[in-house]
């Protein structure tokens, strides 16, 4: 049996690079997708490959629907479909009140962290369906869940990854594909690189478990998910914050 196939976008650094990794070592073909960091996403092809694994580097813009059927069309001529999608690429926004917020912003926000999502499914879905089996992870955040103050068009896209997920679930659990999200708290990730000491610590503080996560806390949730010790799973929201938000 040939080695199964996972594509994760965003995945050059941060959550995306842990789990791209984890994917690699738990015998995945792994597609790495990037869109401006081609450095990074190179360095990590290249150093799972020196261990001995399968790993491509791709550059693609999510929110560019060519550009994704390019990726796809890529790897499928290469290696075959895609069984595992991990949608991970999302950007985020200064944080301001919602009557500060450009139009450009909220359609900046969306185009990557949902028409990027909808595009891969789109692309993918057809090959699961065919072999009646898959599976599709979603990233969503905390603030998908609960909401923040001064980050509501993050947060209105985090919220809309989470539907997405559980209407997909009901569509494609009959083709025997599972489809599930990942809602990750706060998370020590470039994503975050704006905030200060202090805020780090204020945070640590109002987290039950008194820590804070790092991108292996949210790349392990991710590959339970993948695995078959998860196969009762669909729809869900799984959320690794420590407790801030329960």
């Amino acid at each position: 049996m040939s080695q199964p196939i996972a594509l994760v976008t965003g995945a050059s650094r941060g959550i995306g690079a842990a789990t791209a990794v984890l994917l690699a070592r738990a015998g995945y073909r792994t597609v790495l997708n990037y869109h401006t960091s081609a450095g990074p996403a190179q360095e990590l092809q290249a150093r799972l490959q020196k261990e001995g694994l399968q790993a491509l580097a791709i550059p693609a813009d999510v929110g560019d629907p060519q550009q994704v059927d390019q990726m796809f069309c890529q790897v499928e001529s290469l290696w075959g479909g895609v069984d595992l999608l991990v949608n991970n690429a999302g950007i985020a926004a200064p944080q301001q009140l919602l009557t500060d917020c450009t139009y450009e912003l909220w359609q900046q926000l969306f185009r990557t962290n949902v028409d990027g999502m909808f595009h891969c499914c789109q692309r993918a879905i057809p090959h699961m369906v065919h072999q009646k089996s898959g599976c599709i992870i979603n990233l969503s955040s905390i603030w998908g869940i609960a909401g923040a103050s001064c980050e509501v068009p993050y947060s209105a896209t985090k919220g809309a990854v989470i539907g997405f997920t559980k209407a997909l679930a009901q569509e494609l659990g009959l083709s025997g594909i599972r489809v599930n999200c990942v809602a990750p708290g706060v998370v020590r990730t470039e994503m975050n690189s704006a905030l200060d000491e202090q805020t780090w610590e204020e945070l640590r503080e109002q987290t039950p478990l008194q820590m804070i996560g790092e991108p292996q806390d949210i790349a392990h949730c991710i590959l339970y998910l993948a695995s078959e010790d998860a196969r009762f799973l669909t729809g869900q929201v799984i959320s690794p914050n420590g407790g801030l938000v329960i």
